[in-house]
């Protein structure tokens, strides 16, 4: 027999049992919970910062002044550049629990597209915005391909991306013939391989890049969807967010960032080749766990991608500069990025048991 107590207070629905959905606020706690969140992320990037400071005052003590040179520091920035804006894409699939690994192979097949003597020929008998386009179509077509056959097909994200990581690399072998192709468009040149305030374009480009990338995850609803999937993807559901096709944007938006390197990796080698990209995908991943973003979703850091992209990019100029070999470098990665892991899995248990 059902007593007063009992119809007064009915069993608690499963999304209060799961507490306030992402559209929905928290009540009370809602402002403090942010600010102790707002706090992690600043100590976060406050302690990238830190290490940052240490890695350049390292160049100076191991290279000398011409560490600091403005000529290197245009070159590290150009390294980060490329890397970073797929990092960029990468951090929203992090963020919403994916993974992807072919944007590294999606990258090169964009180079290899975009400078087909057909492509080039278009471009020179109207514009050069037609190598940008099909670049960043190409990119934007296997991350949506990539996000159909993860939300609709059911195929976990590390075997899809896998899929197209190699398919990628394939189809732009069978396109260029296995050759390098010479990007010859002029206009397109003169476009991207020139400085703006003595800056180079490509370093333009990954700044407002990140900038977008910064707004779109922080300030819009696409983002804080983006982080809610990732944090619990049966609340998402339950609170009406379209996970299916919220999934497939986030790819898309990743492949769209692999277009936009191939563009730039385009103006800064002057050629298409298959072998563009190759194992950039584990370099922005790295950068993107290093910078904070959780592997497992729901946390997500623009500002610490960046950082985390300058950490890789000035120890690999570093290394470069000490003659250093390939093997050191690739050690030092390895280590830094388990050290990453690590230190998450600490801060991840310290907030469930606070």
């Amino acid at each position: 027999m059902t007593t007063t107590d009992d119809a007064s207070n009915p069993p608690a629905s499963p999304d209060q049992q799961r507490g306030p959905t992402p559209e929905q606020g928290s009540g009370p706690d809602e402002g403090s919970g942010r600010r102790k969140l707002s706090l992690g992320a600043l100590g976060r990037d406050l302690g990238l910062v830190v290490a940052l400071a240490a890695l350049l005052v390292l160049g100076v003590v191991t290279s000398g002044e011409r560490f600091l040179s403005v000529s290197n520091l245009m070159v590290v920035l150009q390294q980060a550049a490329i890397i970073g804006v797929i990092s960029i894409g990468v951090t929203f699939v992090i963020t919403s629990g994916g993974i992807d690994l072919s944007v590294g192979s999606v990258m090169g097949l964009a180079t290899v597209w975009a400078s087909t003597l057909a492509t080039q020929t278009m471009a020179e008998n109207s514009h050069w915005i037609v190598m940008v386009f099909t670049a960043v179509l190409v990119g934007t077509a296997a991350g949506t391909i990539n996000g159909i056959i993860v939300a609709y097909g059911k195929v976990v994200s590390f075997i899809a991306t896998l899929a197209m990581l190699v398919a990628a690399r394939g189809l732009a072998e069978i396109i260029s013939d296995r050759r390098t192709q010479i990007v010859q468009a002029d206009g397109f040149l003169d476009a991207f391989r020139g400085d703006l305030l003595g800056i180079p374009v490509i370093v333009w480009i990954f700044v407002l890049v990140a900038v977008a990338g910064w707004f779109l995850l922080n300030r819009t609803t696409f983002g804080r969807r983006t982080v809610a999937i990732g944090g619990n993807p049966e609340a998402a559901r339950l609170a009406g967010i379209k996970i299916h096709r919220h999934t497939v944007m986030v790819f898309a938006l990743s492949g769209m960032t692999a277009g936009i390197a191939a563009v730039m990796m385009l103006a800064r080698t002057t050629a298409g080749s298959s072998t563009n990209g190759y194992l950039y995908e584990l370099d922005a991943i790295a950068a993107v766990v290093v910078g904070g973003t959780l592997l497992i979703g729901g946390r997500g850091t623009i500002v610490g991608t960046v950082l985390g992209v300058l950490i890789f990019a000035t120890l690999t100029n570093i290394f470069i500069q000490n003659n250093l070999s390939i093997s050191v470098q690739a050690l030092a990665k390895g280590a830094i990025i388990v050290g990453a892991v690590l230190l998450q899995q600490r801060f991840a248990a310290r907030s469930r048991s606070s």
